[in-house]
């Protein structure tokens, strides 16, 4: 048995998941005609009271879009330092939009209202253009920390105030949900676009959705297009996604308990410095010099446990849909006998 904890992108389809794939009815999306690509569209833009949707193979796709969108070449946003949109997909804010992106360090991995308010750029000519602010919930790079809705809503305020667009990568936006008191449909009213990704902790194999206005999303199918992102009978993925909506949802608080109970057995390890605090399914923790990241994945290696370096000295776990309590018992056991 392989025990795979480098990412919630690992997941396999569940059974009833692959019964919904085979059975559902599909047509040629590019020409708007696959019906359920079409039911997942609408199904994830009513959840988060949003107009129209638009299923994309990728988060990245999603995010890269809406950032097309949003701006104009010689722009720029701002995010946090951490942001999956600037460390993590392949410059493609400078590559695709000709944008640059300024970076607030908020406190981890969330800006404030007033941090924004702080770092737009006045209207001179020598100047750029601040016309985007993009923030990530939860936060990869911040160890799956969320922001709460007064958050979101303070930033939303303060975009509206300056006239700049406010785009949620949502890249695990159910984690942050079901640890909050919010529902989906309250940040259709604070967001100008959502990214919203079902290959993570929902377990689909491919996908995620940008939400947005009627006329925005008419906008984002072209350039989905120019991207590359026009699929065919791609139902059979929606399904899945449909499927994952429908089933994996509150599930999620089983990944966070487990993610909870590992990083508590992770900060009375000899070798680990510190854990970062565990909101969600995220475990960030960092070895002392007694062990390097390199040398630490490969004991678990030996043992049939995968894990993921992080950066100089830190190591990034990730609990999923696949990963049960037997499998915590036996990473716990193994953790425990590593010198």
């Amino acid at each position: 048995m392989t025990i795979d904890l480098r990412s919630d992108t690992v997941t396999k389809p569940t059974k009833g998941m692959l019964e919904a794939m085979f059975s559902a009815p599909v047509g040629d999306d590019v020409f708007n005609e696959d019906p359920t690509i079409n039911a997942l569209e609408e199904k994830t833009a009513k959840l988060f009271g949003m107009e129209a949707g638009l299923f994309c193979p990728s988060g990245t796709m999603t995010n890269q879009i809406a950032i097309k969108i949003h701006t104009q070449p010689g722009d720029e946003l701002l995010c946090d330092a951490t942001a999956h949109i600037y460390n993590f997909e392949g410059g493609g804010i400078a590559f695709n939009s000709g944008v640059q992106a300024k970076l607030i360090h908020g406190e981890r991995g969330r800006i404030s209202a007033k941090q924004v308010e702080e770092n737009i750029n006045p209207s001179f000519d020598w100047l750029t253009r601040t016309s985007l602010v993009s923030i990530e919930n939860t936060g990869n790079r911040a160890g799956g920390s969320f922001y709460s809705l007064k958050q979101m809503q303070e930033l939303s305020d303060t975009c509206k105030k300056h006239k700049l667009k406010y785009h949620l990568d949502g890249a695990r936006i159910f984690n942050a949900i079901v640890e909050s008191d919010y529902a989906p449909a309250e940040l259709g009213k604070i967001f100008d676009s959502i990214s919203v990704c079902l290959s993570k902790g929902l377990g689909a194999p491919v996908g995620s959705l940008l939400l947005g206005d009627k006329e925005m999303i008419r906008n984002a199918r072209r350039i989905r297009k120019v991207f590359g992102g026009g699929m065919r009978q791609a139902g059979f993925l929606a399904a899945a996604g449909i499927y994952a909506l429908d089933n994996h949802v509150n599930r999620l608080k089983e990944d966070h308990a487990r993610a909870k109970r590992l990083s508590e057995t992770m900060s009375k390890l000899g070798f680990v410095e510190n854990v970062l605090p565990v909101d969600t399914n995220i475990i960030i923790f960092n070895l002392n010099d007694k062990l390097i990241p390199e040398q630490f994945v490969q004991k678990l290696a030996k043992e049939n446990i995968k894990a993921t370096g992080f950066g100089r000295q830190a190591v990034r776990l990730v609990t999923h849909l696949d990963f049960d309590d037997n499998m915590l018992e036996k990473v716990e056991t193994v953790l425990k006998k590593i010198q």
